[in-house]
């Protein structure tokens, strides 16, 4: 493999990375909606606006989110709404299973 393939695999996992995270793939359906601002999406995660503002950070970095700010809120919302795509083939991969363990039981 050579360097620009090895750089490339390596940003694919960066974001993979950034949603591996229970929080942070609940943030990304609920910006899936629509944009929210933090102190909304902090009342929904039930954490502090520190731990939410962290994982939205993570988010953005790996572009899957952008932000804006109005006076003293900063709203998010999804950056590249295909990564909903990704999401949906991760639930076909869990009904996939989930079928499978049906069928060893019976």
């Amino acid at each position: 493999m050579d360097a620009r393939t090895r750089t490339h695999y390596r940003h694919r996992a960066l974001v993979m990375k950034a949603l591996a995270h229970p929080t942070r793939l609940f943030l990304v359906d609920r910006l899936a909606e629509g944009e929210a601002c933090v102190c909304d999406l902090t009342a929904l995660v039930g954490a502090d606006v520190s731990t939410v503002s962290k994982h939205l950070s993570v988010l953005k970095n790996a572009g899957v989110v952008a932000d804006q700010k109005r006076g003293n809120q900063v709203f998010y919302s999804l950056r590249v709404p295909c990564v909903l795509n990704w999401c949906a083939c991760v639930e076909g991969v869990l009904e996939a299973a989930a079928r499978e363990r049906l069928r060893a039981v019976s």
